[in-house]
């Protein structure tokens, strides 16, 4: 009974060290040090840049312990913006993102697993819900830096990055053979809670 009691107890603090180690962060949207951005292949002549301007998200990470880190992300659809309102609108209706019937894209991560050389790199897997479809997708991510801002608070940023194949999600528009796939590019930084 007492080598019960004991094992509980380590276990118990073990679990509470390894929690009070992680640092919960809200993705700094306020003052817009945080985007989600795309780029596609136009024709195969050019690429077509745009982005997210309306989305929310946390994550948690800790720095002794990387492969424990959490992300979660929603994203509003219809904040899709590519400087050209006539194709913002297209991009908004049933042939892209559906916006009408599916409002938000949700991204919520399952696992971290960090690069072997331990240089902050490594790759973010998890569900990304997008036009009604979730598929499992794996984001290669960098830790860009942490540190106090000149506001008292405390700050960390990662870049990642992740090729989506447009029909995986039920978006089959031809835009002709280069345009199967949108390269997806996340800067996020995070406020400290």
């Amino acid at each position: 009974m007492k080598k019960t009691l004991l094992a509980a107890a380590i276990v118990s603090t073990a679990m509470f060290s390894t929690s009070t180690l992680a640092e919960d962060y809200k993705i700094d949207i306020e003052g817009q040090h945080a985007f989600i951005e795309f780029k596609i292949s136009h024709l195969g002549y050019s690429w077509l840049y745009g982005r997210f301007n309306d989305f929310e998200g946390s994550f948690s990470y800790d720095e002794n312990a990387p492969e424990n880190a959490s992300v979660n992300v929603t994203i509003d659809t219809a904040s899709v913006d590519t400087n050209h309102a006539e194709r913002d609108k297209h991009l908004r209706g049933e042939d892209f993102l559906n916006v009408s019937e599916f409002p938000q894209a949700t991204f919520k991560s399952t696992k971290y697993v960090p690069d072997e050389d331990d240089k902050g790199e490594g790759t973010l897997y998890g569900d990304f819900t997008l036009n009604g479809v979730t598929k499992e997708i794996a984001i290669e991510v960098e830790h860009v830096g942490a540190g106090e801002d000149p506001w008292g608070g405390f700050r960390r940023g990662f870049h990642g990055e992740v090729d989506l194949t447009l029909a995986d999600y039920n978006i089959d528009y031809n835009l002709g053979p280069a345009a199967k796939e949108v390269e997806l590019e996340l800067s996020i930084e995070g406020i400290r809670q």
